[in-house]
């Protein structure tokens, strides 16, 4: 469908627009008192030639609408929809222009914090955190967004949603080889899911996790770490994910990087490791003397 039209109407009705926005701050509009009306009728154009322009899939033009209809939100007190339309600018922006695509994001966050709406300023930093993940790979601010997504969910009792950024924190953290930092995230979420019926399958998992990461800094540590674990969590004894670490450890004390990457094979062969584990057992692999570094 050819929406090239829809395109031309979208212009036509941001010009009108201006124009209203231009006459009621005008003396004559002021001395009868309509300009606040024709803001409210700007601000509706704004949005509707930004739709306009979604549809001819012109998404910086649809962008810029919304933001102007933002502004003028902003001029009249209307927080919330002021905050809608900077959410509808940056999810426009995020087609064509990340960067603004998060300033406008961040905006919206600024004011739905001063409203006290936590919940949805966390989504929002989730949705900066996935933009900074996949379209500007900087891993390092996409961690800022995500920690300061689960602060806000934890002040308003989400703790599952807390856990599920933390996650991702713990995850990158071990990528860029911040291992202590992952290690107290893992333990926390590990100890925080441990109790919970519903979760307490998925505890393992995070110790399991936590342990690699102690792996890599000092053998002794990981040992310690997993009797800890076991003591903390009788359920961890008896899971895959322990005895692999027992076997791990075993051969890695041995430097016998065959027993190693066996161990490593036979567990893979059941439940399939991931590109992160994959990556974090290679570099504690690495460290057996006279290691090929792979797990082959």
């Amino acid at each position: 469908m050819d929406n090239s039209g829809k395109e031309k109407e979208a212009i036509q009705l941001m010009a009108d627009a201006d124009k209203k926005v231009k006459s009621s701050g005008s003396f004559l509009g002021g001395m009868f008192g309509g300009g606040h009306h024709k803001v409210e009728e700007a601000c509706e154009m704004y949005c509707r030639a930004a739709n306009m322009f979604k549809m001819a899939k012109n998404w910086s033009a649809a962008g810029s609408a919304f933001c102007k209809a933002a502004r003028l939100h902003m001029q009249l007190q209307n927080k919330h929809d002021c905050a809608t339309s900077f959410i509808d600018a940056g999810n426009a922006y995020k087609k064509s222009d990340p960067n603004e695509a998060i300033k406008c994001l961040n905006a919206a966050i600024d004011i739905y914090t001063d409203m006290g709406r936590f919940t949805i300023a966390a989504k929002h930093h989730i949705s900066i955190a996935e933009i900074y993940e996949s379209e500007l790979v900087d891993i390092e601010k996409a961690i800022a967004h995500y920690e300061q997504a689960a602060d806000y969910y934890k002040g308003e009792e989400s703790n599952s949603s807390a856990n599920k950024c933390l996650l991702k924190v713990g995850a990158y953290c071990a990528q860029l080889e911040q291992y202590q930092k992952a290690i107290e995230i893992y333990e926390q979420v590990g100890a925080n899911t441990m109790d919970n019926p519903l979760l307490k399958y998925s505890a393992k998992e995070y110790f399991f996790k936590a342990s690699l990461c102690h792996f890599i800094v000092d053998e002794l540590n990981a040992k310690i770490a997993v009797e800890k674990y076991e003591e903390m969590f009788p359920a961890f004894s008896d899971s895959r994910e322990c005895k692999l670490l027992k076997k791990l450890l075993e051969a890695h004390e041995e430097q016998n990087s065959e027993a190693f990457t066996e161990a490593v094979k036979e567990f893979d062969s059941i439940s399939r490791l991931d590109q992160w584990h994959t990556t974090l057992l290679l570099r504690i692999k690495k460290t057996i003397q006279g290691d090929e570094g792979d797990l082959k």
